[in-house]
């Protein structure tokens, strides 16, 4: 089975700041505040359906939604307590929670290892510090480091959210990010391309004509880019993209939302690959892999229309991979 999570929402209810781009009860659709007889039930039903063991030890309890050790520290530990019943020996894997780098110390992280916490994901944004200043995170790319280390000294798996396109930032600032984030390690990636929502900071700014996000090709080319860098060293990336929601689509205004843009970024990196192996390349992939290695609305195929690329089913291939000539490449 594939590593699944059971999502429990708390909007907004903990973070010091207002950042440029937030607008999370928007984002999550959730203004409701879960008890934590209410976070019981649901993990119980999700308990009661995945009965299999193998199915439950890939599986999580994830926070999300917020700054999740910024909360009332009675309603965080309330919560954990509810969720680390349902840790251990035929039950599920852990608990998963995210979080801002300056909302973590060595107190915190202890008592998150007492209550079976596994990952900790931190919203790094941007490893930029006039980035992050322009945009009102309220913590350093130095923050991010430190918090890092700190994680990972507790022996708690590590993740780090990214957003490419935001103010002030560009094409280049947001690859040197991603180098940054590839040096420190991370078990896992997210990156979000900016969404520009009504009645935030970033959403007057674009009003104004202050901010222009560069193209939406240009930033499909640097998450490929991106994408290509993590995977290359063994970090796996999660999630490309916010995940679809009316009301997101209702109250965006602008930036680089699409409800496939994990394809699009997917199939941007392959065409890099056959790129850089040209001229004369034969790329293969296994029949669930095609749709990728042809491209979205079979763009690749397209875009090497009489450029000596044979495009081939190969159902020998292991899953998940393509192949550019004899090199193979994982894509997840």
């Amino acid at each position: 089975m594939k590593h699944a999570n059971i999502s429990i929402f708390i909007p907004h209810l903990g973070c010091p700041y207002m950042c440029s781009f937030c607008a999370q009860r928007e984002i999550s659709s959730h203004e409701h505040i879960p008890s934590a007889q209410e976070v019981y039930t649901t993990i119980s039903e999700a308990y009661g359906h995945i009965t299999d063991i193998s199915d439950r030890h890939n599986t999580e309890i994830a926070f999300f939604g917020g700054s999740f050790t910024a909360i009332p520290h009675d309603y965080m530990t309330a919560v954990l307590s509810v969720a680390a019943d349902f840790i251990g020996e035929e039950k599920f894997r852990g608990i998963r929670i995210s979080t801002r780098p300056d909302c973590i110390d060595e107190n915190i992280l202890a008592e998150l290892k007492a209550y079976n916490v596994t990952a900790i994901e931190l919203g790094a944004q941007s490893l930029d510090d006039d980035v992050l200043s322009a945009n009102k995170r309220g913590h350093t790319a130095e923050d991010v480091v430190k918090a890092s280390e700190m994680i990972r000294s507790f022996g708690f798996e590590l993740g780090l959210q990214m957003m490419t396109g935001l103010y002030m930032s560009d094409p280049e600032k947001d690859i040197l990010t991603g180098k940054k984030i590839a040096d420190i390690s991370p078990d896992t990636v997210r990156i979000y391309p900016t969404v520009i929502i009504e009645n935030t900071m970033l959403g007057r700014l674009y009003r104004s004509g202050k901010y222009t996000p560069y193209p939406f090709e240009e930033c499909i080319r640097v998450c490929a880019k991106l994408y290509g860098m993590f995977i290359g060293k063994g970090i796996r990336v999660i999630r490309l993209g916010l995940h679809a929601e009316h009301s997101l689509e209702e109250s965006m205004i602008g930036g680089y939302y699409h409800p496939a843009l994990g394809e699009l970024v997917r199939s941007e990196y392959v065409r890099q690959l056959i790129e850089n192996n040209l001229p004369n390349v034969t790329a293969r992939a296994p029949k669930n892999m095609m749709s990728i290695l042809s491209g979205h609305k079979r763009s690749n195929r397209l875009y090497f229309a009489n450029k000596n690329v044979t495009f081939v089913q190969d159902d020998t291939l292991p899953p998940k991979t393509i192949a550019i000539n004899e090199d193979m490449y994982l894509i997840d």
